[in-house]
């Protein structure tokens, strides 16, 4: 009892790709790779459409809110994008294969069941590209699931945040949420939730312990 009484938070909230799962430009360099594609055409483009300065009607943005379907989506990434060998991209599954190695990180993983089981409720809140999540995954990991192609908004807008804590019927700061991405963590701590970059699943970890106490007595 005592060292619930000292906990700072009742919930954790993740980030699925590259939080979740091995890191980005793990998977992303993998099919830059497979696919000989041109990494400074693919860079340029993604600094275009998801940089601070991107308009809000971009593609990405117009997919993780569901805007765009992933197969319009895939055409208009493709015409970006060259190839070293002179060879066309190909639209048609280009996001599954572009996360085609997006394996979870077991580490990860391990910290959410342990979060579970030291009475922590927990959420997944993702940006969206397409629908390829594990979905019996999901139902054994999280207590409440946003995504943000299924609602119509997106981190790191105020709303998707209020959303979040409307269906964990908790405070904002009773929640902590991790993300790979800075602008999705201001976004997070503008709406009042405690929030940490995520670079690897030690200080993950470690940062969660910090809030709760008890967490790092459930596994090893």
């Amino acid at each position: 009892m005592g060292n619930e009484q000292r906990r700072q938070i009742d919930a954790l909230v993740l980030d699925w790709g590259g939080v979740l799962t091995v890191p980005v430009p793990t998977f992303v360099g993998d099919w830059l790779t497979s696919e000989s594609i041109d990494r400074d055409r693919y860079r340029a483009t993604m600094r275009a459409w998801t940089g601070r300065e991107a308009l809000p009607g971009n593609p990405v943005f117009r997919l993780e809110t569901g805007d765009l379907t992933v197969a319009e989506f895939e055409h208009l990434l493709a015409a970006e994008l060259i190839t070293t060998t002179g060879a066309d991209v190909v639209p048609e599954g280009l996001l599954r294969r572009m996360f085609g190695s997006a394996h979870p990180d077991e580490a990860m993983i391990g910290l959410v069941r342990d979060a579970r089981a030291s009475g922590l409720r927990t959420a997944l809140l993702s940006n969206s590209w397409g629908e390829g999540y594990p979905v019996e995954l999901l139902a054994e990991l999280f207590d409440v699931v946003v995504i943000s192609g299924r609602i119509g908004m997106r981190k790191p807008e105020p709303r998707i945040f209020e959303h979040l804590l409307e269906q964990l019927a908790l405070p904002a700061s009773r929640c902590v949420f991790f993300d790979d991405a800075p602008a999705n963590v201001e976004g997070a701590r503008s709406a009042g939730l405690h929030a940490f970059r995520h670079t690897d699943a030690a200080s993950t970890r470690a940062a969660v312990a910090g809030l709760v106490p008890d967490l790092t007595g459930v596994r090893a």
